[in-house]
């Protein structure tokens, strides 16, 4: 492993231990390093912001690691995820937490959002609104998402159990596409 990895891994396990303890908002730069016995001017070498050091756990963690052409489909992409998100979920319920420009929340939706797209795309109703579709399916996956880690639904639940009913809910939606023309044709009638 490079330096350069050794520094960044280190600095990662110091803001993951610090996460543990106490809110983000809470920890600085210098608190960092401390706690991994490096300087700030090796921290800023490697990071703009402890904002990015979190992007960079969540990337090296799970989409650096990721090989697209080893899934056979999107249920395994999101499964694979889910089991990660579930692993290490102590770390990114503080992770989701954290406000404000450059948050993990704002750069778990730009990262999934293309992988998303491209492993739902087929699964969808083709057609005119073939874009509001995946727009409303890829919304709602990544704030279920969102909302399971924050530990939001009724009950804990781990990765399978999640994806079980995620899958069931996605499955049944593009079962019945004639469902969705339905209801816009019955709003369009009570209109007039």
């Amino acid at each position: 492993m490079s330096d350069s990895n050794i520094t960044k891994n280190a600095l990662a396990a110091s803001m993951k231990k610090l996460m543990a303890q106490r809110p983000f908002e809470k920890i600085s730069v210098s608190d960092i390093c401390s706690d991994c016995g490096i300087n700030r001017k090796s921290f800023y070498y490697h990071f703009r912001d402890k904002y990015d050091l979190v992007n960079w756990i969540f990337y090296v963690g799970f989409i650096g690691e990721m090989d697209l052409s080893s899934y056979e489909n999107g249920w395994d992409w999101l499964t694979d995820i889910c089991e990660y998100f579930y692993r290490e979920k102590k770390f990114y319920r503080c992770a989701l937490k954290i406000e404000g420009q450059n948050s993990f929340r704002d750069y778990l939706v730009e990262t999934a959002w293309p992988i998303a797209e491209f492993f739902m795309k087929d699964l969808l109703p083709q057609g005119d609104d073939e874009d509001f579709y995946l727009t409303f399916i890829i919304d709602a996956l990544i704030n279920s998402i969102i909302r399971w880690l924050s530990g939001g639904y009724d009950k804990e639940m781990d990765a399978k159990e999640y994806m079980s009913k995620v899958r069931g809910i996605v499955t049944a939606f593009v079962e019945h596409p004639e469902a969705l023309g339905k209801e816009e044709k019955q709003i369009n009638e009570t209109k007039e």
